[in-house]
């Protein structure tokens, strides 16, 4: 799958094509449906099917002091997409000059002249350009006007609720990462390169691969049992501490995965850690032996919860 840049046009062989535009961080239930839309009516007609996202997110520009909300990284939602079938991802650098852009020129800019889109495939409550002044039923009327259809895709709804993800964040803040995987339809994943660290976790029997949060969300903080997938695709079991790990001084922020069974060496190898079930919430112990016997223990909870999957 192909990545371009949506301040451009694209290749000869990508125009014509019929193009899912939304953020889709997450890329969960709604967003796939959504994307799954275009690319089967782009099969349908023999045309490239697109994905068009923003980056940075909206709010980031919007609110550069907003409290980190990711749920994917642009090459996650790439090769989400790719997985999906779409032949390109066309990214909006979201910056000064595209928050300013009026919705009319988004759509004669963007979405004609430089994706010289068939068909734009967007969710029901889609809004777009300067002060969110662009929605579905401008974006038809323009579209029309420039030669491109728009089409709608209804909100997908679990246990009775729309899914979005506001909803897959709640669920995370509050430590319950299995409805957020049904929600986002996979469990949702920190990716990163591992990082030394002080190293303490080896001294104790629990070397851990240590990963900075970045600009992801934070779950709650605590134990869960965990996989990790290396860069050789082997998906290893574990469990890890999400937190700032209160027992040491000081106190520093971090994903620490102990896998099970495993012996090398990860360090400034890039890892994805994803979050399977939530075992407890963070606690400080009195010595390194009260900490030893409680790892201990949510190992093997750990191995349980797994060994189920």
């Amino acid at each position: 799958m192909e990545r371009l840049d949506g301040g451009s046009a694209v290749p000869r062989d990508l125009a014509g094509g019929i193009v899912a535009l939304g953020n889709f961080d997450g890329f969960h239930l709604g967003h796939q449906a959504v994307v799954g839309h275009a690319v089967a009516r782009a099969r349908a007609a023999g045309r490239p099917a697109l994905v068009a996202t923003f980056d940075p997110h909206p709010v980031r520009h919007f609110r550069p002091d907003a409290a980190p909300f990711r749920l994917t990284t642009l090459d996650q939602r790439a090769a989400l997409f790719a997985a999906a079938g779409v032949d390109a991802m066309v990214v909006f650098q979201f910056d000064g000059d595209l928050a300013r852009l009026s919705a009319e020129r988004f759509i004669a800019e963007r979405l004609h002249a430089n994706l010289s889109a068939a068909s734009v495939v967007t969710g029901e409550d889609f809004t777009f350009g300067h002060g969110k002044s662009g929605d579905v039923r401008l974006l038809a009327a323009r579209g029309a006007a420039h030669g491109f259809t728009a089409e709608t895709v209804a909100p997908v709804t679990l246990d009775g609720e729309p899914v979005s993800s506001t909803r897959i964040r709640d669920a995370l803040r509050r430590g319950d990462p299995r409805t957020a995987a049904r929600l986002l339809t996979r469990p949702f994943a920190v990716q990163g390169v591992v990082q030394h660290g002080d190293k303490l976790g080896r001294t104790i029997g629990y070397p851990t691969a240590n990963l900075d949060m970045g600009q992801y969300l934070r779950p709650a903080y605590g134990i869960y049992a965990v996989t990790g997938r290396l860069a050789d695709g082997r998906v290893l079991h574990g469990a890890a501490n999400l937190g700032i790990r209160p027992t040491f001084d000081p106190p520093k922020e971090l994903l620490e995965p102990y896998f099970f069974d495993f012996t090398g060496d990860l360090y400034g190898q890039p890892i994805e850690v994803a979050l399977i079930d939530y075992l407890r919430p963070e606690a400080k112990f009195d010595s390194l032996d009260a900490l030893t016997a409680q790892m201990a223990l949510d190992c093997d909870r750990a191995r349980d919860v797994l060994g189920a999957l």
